[in-house]
């Protein structure tokens, strides 16, 4: 195993980060007159730089140590400061299998960093042999992979990320948004075993909070120190910070809610199988179907005109819609208007 220092970018390894005025005076609490804040309000005050609070919750929750967390503005934040800190702009590179979440390809983009796109084989598993051609390149600083994949829906073939894990040493980010819709294993049990290895899930998903914007990376305390190097001072709010322990403190209804997504989801999938206009439904992992319509365009724009948004996938996979389960009054209404379309 590489040493991650090496492995990261020599100037963050070398920068001092900023020192916030919460830094500096050691979590003492008291009179504030430090930071140039205005004394009144309800929400006057810097929220904790480096979320305590929330991070003891997840703890909690994901029965893993604070020091291991990193809480992010939305995994869009995790997935940038990844690149910042592992990757030299114009030198190094990424690798991911498409079609996946687009945010992979536009941070790097935005980082110059080079990107190795393998495409997923035809049933959306990862193209191993061609993938391990690269993995000797010492400019490949870093894997990304989706699991369940967005916007295929699938789980990747556990076997496939193990002998990744097992045989690449640079940084590997395996994507968890959708992990508590599936029963397929979290890794986040492997971090302990593999040095190079950064989950990062999200609480805009099941937990549904989308608008909270709160992502958790999960990796040893040697990338969570280089993570919070890079991060902007106060990156959760107060207010996100509150929204993301309210939801992680209602467990059952946590449950009863992704139970009611799951139940809709199967009822979803009977009835797109009735229509004569779907000629595919991908196998799901998550909480939305991958579906090839005989003419995608065309359902797409006649939902859109009653006001039913979907997502059109057709520039990334043929004649396919990546359709979300919702309400079960939504459902009834998507339904209601694919069989007057079929």
């Amino acid at each position: 195993m590489r040493d991650i220092k090496k492995l990261a970018r020599p100037n963050v390894i070398a920068m001092q980060p900023y020192s916030s005025a919460r830094d500096e005076s050691g979590g003492v609490e008291g009179i504030f007159l430090d930071a140039n804040e205005n004394p009144f309000g309800e929400n006057n005050r810097y929220p904790d730089p480096y979320q305590q609070q929330l991070k003891q919750k997840l703890s909690q929750v994901k029965n893993i140590s604070p020091d291991k967390i990193f809480v992010g503005n939305g995994s869009d934040e995790i997935i940038d400061h990844i690149y910042r800190v592992f990757c030299n702009p114009g030198k190094d590179k990424v690798m991911f299998f498409s079609p996946t979440f687009g945010m992979y390809q536009v941070a790097a983009e935005l980082n110059e960093v080079e990107i190795i796109d393998i495409p997923l084989t035809s049933d959306f598993q990862i193209n191993l042999e061609e993938a391990q051609k690269y993995f000797a390149d010492p400019h490949l600083k870093v894997i990304v992979i989706c699991t369940p994949n967005n916007p295929t829906g699938n789980n990747i073939n556990p076997k496939d990320i193990d002998f990744i894990l097992d045989n690449f040493k640079g940084i590997i980010a395996i994507d968890e948004a959708y992990i508590e819709f599936t029963d397929q294993n979290s890794y986040l049990d492997k971090v302990n075993n593999f040095p190079n290895l950064i989950i990062f899930q999200t609480l805009s998903k099941a937990w549904g909070i989308a608008g909270a914007r709160v992502g958790m990376a999960y990796a040893n305390p040697e990338i969570i120190q280089l993570l919070n190097k890079v991060k902007h001072p106060y990156n959760i709010s107060v207010l996100n910070q509150k929204a993301a322990l309210e939801s992680l403190s209602h467990k059952e209804e946590f449950e009863k809610r992704k139970k009611i997504i799951l139940d809709e989801k199967e009822k979803i999938r009977q009835e797109l199988e009735k229509l004569s206009m779907v000629t595919k439904i991908f196998p799901s992992d998550t909480n939305f179907f991958l579906v090839e319509f005989t003419d995608a365009n065309q359902v797409f724009q006649k939902l859109l005109d009653q006001a039913i948004v979907v997502r059109n996938q057709s520039s990334k996979i043929k004649n396919c819609l990546r359709i979300t389960v919702g309400s079960p009054e939504e459902n009834e209404k998507l339904i209601a208007a694919l069989k007057k379309l079929n």
